[in-house]
């Protein structure tokens, strides 16, 4: 119950249950349990994670021999196109055909939702992680362990490309050298009509494949066979976010 003054009396109180405070509460509790929970889950996939990432690297370490260097490299260096591509493919699909209107997905989707959700990535990533160590070649595993390096970091990537205050010097440094995604780089993706540029791990395959207009011609696939046009709800989502 909660208490309330009626009138203009000073000792006129009158008592009485209020429905509205107990369902705000209610909602209240179950917010800070489910937030509470998913923090919780966030936490235990990230230590696993990375307790992984330990664990194979050292492997890695252990079974490195001289003559693998030429192929650890090129191993390195694939994983990290194929991670830049698969983001930007993603990151295509979500902007060109996405909707908002999907559930639960739809809500994921969006910009800054999206941004946020690094826990359920790293979960994601326990697995391919025990997969990969199942692998005996060297090179293939320096192929898989940089892919899912790259992967794992990719959301934190791009939400540091969109962070312009207080990122540590580390990380702008790997972002003046492009190895990871640029800021100014980024920033080319968000002018209007937002078609191209979607490559958002290191950014590498944005100015080859834009060259190629690898992503008009997949639309223009997608179109001709489905009828659908690229991003035809983008007002949608500009009213979503606001």
């Amino acid at each position: 119950p909660c208490y309330f003054s009626k009138g203009r009396g000073k000792g006129l109180v009158v008592e009485e249950e209020c429905h509205l405070t107990k369902h705000v509460e209610v909602k209240r509790v179950f917010l800070l349990f489910f937030l509470t929970g998913k923090r919780l889950q966030e936490w235990i996939s990230v230590i696993l994670c990375f307790s992984l990432i330990g664990f194979n690297f050292y492997n890695l370490l252990f079974y490195l021999q001289l003559e693998h260097t030429s192929s650890v490299i090129v191993g390195i260096f694939a994983g990290v196109i194929t991670a830049d591509f698969l983001s930007g493919l993603f990151h295509w699909g979500a902007d060109t055909w996405g909707s908002v209107e999907l559930p639960i997905v739809g809500k994921f989707l969006q910009h800054q939702a999206a941004l946020s959700e690094q826990g359920i990535i790293f979960l994601v990533e326990i697995y391919l992680f025990i997969n990969e160590a199942l692998y005996e070649t060297c090179p293939w595993e320096c192929y898989v362990f940089a892919l899912i390096i790259f992967i794992t970091m990719t959301n934190q990537i791009h939400k540091w490309s969109h962070t312009y205050f207080g990122l540590p010097r580390w990380v702008i440094f790997l972002q003046d050298w492009h190895v990871i995604l640029p800021r100014k780089h980024h920033r080319i993706h968000h002018v209007s009509p937002h078609e191209t540029y979607f490559c958002i791990t290191t950014g590498w395959l944005n100015y080859p494949l834009e060259k190629i207009r690898f992503w008009r011609c997949l639309e223009n696939i997608i179109q001709a066979v489905t009828g659908e046009k690229p991003r035809a709800d983008d007002m949608k989502w500009a009213q979503k976010i606001k």
